[in-house]
């Protein structure tokens, strides 16, 4: 769990007695709609877009929203996150409260204006996940057809391996372009498409399992891909350009409402490639609604004087640059393969 320590450093009572009843109500939501943790049997794999994470675009966000997302995040083992600004202020601080065996790691910044100045990262506990120290920046070849050019990602996804019970994963995450609030953009379906493909061709060489050989091959380990797609609709073209690839996305995830916080649009992701290796779904996935327990709708009173300073937009707005316009998506898996193990011993 995180360190409570800095709930006294608050020193508005109003404000610091609030943060307490929703973190408390935070914890039991948790508790009854994520399994718990364990030491060494499960991975509970998340991905989350933290709006403008933290770019202060519309105020930066406060202790109390800090405390929230630190108390979600510690739920899990692992975490994709997307929109990770320039200043590693928040990110550290995140961790900070997360305990000192979390750790990080994190690309550098995406420049030009579709890029946002963002980041992506990954945020891990280290007494469950080990990095395998694999960790690139997915840049996509030239291509040929119908003349040559190359085609870019608006944000690098990131590739990095771990190694969790029994299991290699290879991790690709992503902040796909939006352009048009509409469902099918080309530019957007265009890059889901080259990534996709780009994946797919090249699996084996992004694994990030060892190689005990001098003249062995690489091996294909799990690669999943996880992230902001912004993914419209599971039955659109963006959705079968990942599909069609080879990409599953686990049937207990494929059921779950959408990312955004009205549950409407299926932005979020995560899907593995083909198959899996000592990688198990436990059949227990989900979205997680923040917004029902911290920030609520019947809130809105109790932080007028906070939104005071950033008129013009309302309560349901900018909640979002306090927590995020995305929910929390989160899946379990296995990684205990023992039994399997030993039976193949002859």
């Amino acid at each position: 769990m995180p360190s409570y320590v800095e709930l006294k450093r608050i020193q508005n009572q109003e404000v610091r007695l609030r943060t307490v009843a929703g973190l408390k109500r935070l914890r039991s939501a948790l508790a009854q709609q994520v399994p718990t943790r364990t030491a060494s049997d499960t991975l509970l794999l998340a991905t989350w877009n933290l709006r403008e994470f933290d770019s202060g675009k519309y105020g930066y966000r406060t202790d109390e929203a800090y405390f929230y997302i630190a108390e979600v995040v510690s739920r899990f083992d692992l975490v994709a996150i997307q929109e990770v600004r320039e200043g590693l202020y928040a990110l550290q601080r995140l961790r900070r409260l997360l305990g000192p065996s979390w750790e990080y790691i994190v690309t550098d910044v995406t420049l030009g204006t579709s890029g946002n100045s963002e980041r992506l990262a990954y945020l891990f506990d280290t007494r469950k996940v080990s990095f395998t120290g694999l960790a690139a920046e997915l840049v996509l070849p030239e291509s040929r057809e119908p003349e040559p050019r190359v085609v870019q990602f608006a944000r690098s996804p990131y590739v990095a391996g771990f190694r969790v019970g029994w299991a290699y994963l290879t991790l690709v995450t992503v902040h796909i372009y939006y352009g048009q609030s509409v469902k099918v953009d080309p530019r957007r379906l265009e890059e889901i498409a080259s990534f996709g493909k780009t994946l797919a061709k090249s699996a084996a060489k992004f694994s990030g399992a060892p190689v005990y050989a001098p003249e062995g091959k690489p091996t294909r380990d799990n690669l999943l891909i996880l992230g902001d797609f912004n993914i419209f609709n599971r039955n659109d073209v963006t959705m079968e350009a990942l599909t069609s690839a080879g990409f599953v996305v686990p049937p207990e995830l494929q059921n779950v409402p959408g990312s955004n916080v009205d549950k409407s649009k299926h932005y979020d992701q995560i899907a593995y490639y083909r198959s899996l290796q000592a990688l198990k779904p436990q059949g227990r996935a989900g979205v997680f609604d923040v917004f029902e327990q911290v920030y609520r709708l019947e809130d809105e009173a109790l932080y007028a004087a906070q939104r005071a300073s950033r008129p013009g937009r309302s309560f349901k707005d900018w909640r979002t640059y306090q927590m995020s316009d995305h929910l929390p998506m989160w899946v379990e898996f296995g990684v205990d393969d023992a039994d399997a193990y030993l039976d193949s011993v002859t």
